[in-house]
């Protein structure tokens, strides 16, 4: 990408919105337009198209969708799946309409089957039944990767996407409605600390494993990829992690070690675990040359950092 294109990132105040223009900052990328659900809403599609037709941006990075973890994902299936099928349905298609010279979509690593081979590999995409607890979200995003490939093959577009594992880091949500899993750990590790609570009780046994990215890692490898990373017919999607994992209940102790938490951990087994594993297979954009930056402990610091500062985000 040319460092004076006009670069479009939906979504940028997103926790992978913010990294993302964080990044472009470093880079020396001096045109950048963004919006949020405050500026015009994604999902209204005449919306969308007068943003494209006014702004004609050269990139676009979407990393707009709407989000949460397994508690959000069953109480609002059809919100997650409407939205995130209306957001990249709109961008997309805009982005071809009015020229966009590559686009990059964000997806998840939920496309994988429940029961996928560990790691995952792209191949892989499609090959068994997804987890239930999010297949909503997850066919919204199988729907964004084969946007891009059918616009590809149709139009001749340059439409690529990226799916990041588990994310986390400045700007995350730590709603306990809403929240992923490690920014709620964070957030109830603390208020217990400042409590002084014996006992913090988490969700499940403990034993699933979760490869978790840095957000700003993740902003680093989808720069990268528009730089590096064309779709052929056959791909047009690359996996983003860190190529290794963590039990559920490591990943307690690791937070629990950062926020200074003294007490007891108590699992609820009664609770859902979600996916046994999700390790991704990152062999593809590793051979391009990129790797992740930040270790666990080190991103988790840097995230507690940031919710000491900004409290609940």
């Amino acid at each position: 990408m040319e460092r004076d294109a006009k670069i479009y990132v939906a979504g940028k105040k997103g926790l992978v919105g913010q990294a993302i223009v964080r990044r472009l900052a470093a880079g020396g990328y001096g045109n950048v337009v963004g919006s949020d659900i405050q500026d015009f809403d994604l999902t209204d599609p005449r919306a969308t198209d007068a943003f494209f037709a006014r702004e004609r941006p050269d990139y676009v990075l979407l990393a707009a969708a709407k989000v949460g973890g397994i508690r959000a994902n069953d109480t609002y299936p059809a919100d997650f799946i409407r939205v995130n099928l209306q957001i990249e349905t709109n961008v997309i298609d805009a982005s071809w309409r009015h020229g966009v010279r590559k686009l990059m979509f964000l997806g998840s690593s939920c496309i994988y089957p429940k029961h996928a081979p560990q790691p995952m590999k792209e191949e892989h995409l499609l090959t068994g039944l997804l987890e239930p607890t999010n297949l909503p979200y997850a066919i919204a995003k199988i729907a964004g990767i084969a946007l891009c490939q059918s616009y590809n093959r149709q139009h001749g577009t340059r439409f690529v996407a990226a799916m990041p594992t588990n994310l986390y880091g400045p700007g995350d949500n730590f709603d306990l409605e809403t929240s992923h899993v490690l920014p709620a750990m964070i957030r109830k590790l603390h208020e217990a600390k400042l409590a002084s609570r014996p006992s913090v009780e988490l969700w499940g046994t403990g034993t699933p494993r979760r490869e978790l990215l840095f957000v700003d890692d993740l902003a680093d490898a989808l720069v990268f990829m528009m730089e590096r990373f064309e779709a052929t017919r056959e791909l047009a999607f690359l996996n983003v992690g860190v190529g290794r994992d963590v039990t559920i209940r490591e990943l307690a102790e690791t937070v629990r070690e950062v926020v200074g938490y003294r007490g007891e951990i108590a699992w609820n087994a009664a609770m859902p675990d979600g996916t046994p594993r999700k390790l991704l297979d990152v062999t593809r954009l590793t051979a391009l040359g990129w790797t992740a930056r930040h270790g666990l402990e080190e991103g988790i610091r840097k995230t507690y950092a940031w919710y000491l500062t900004h409290g609940e985000g």
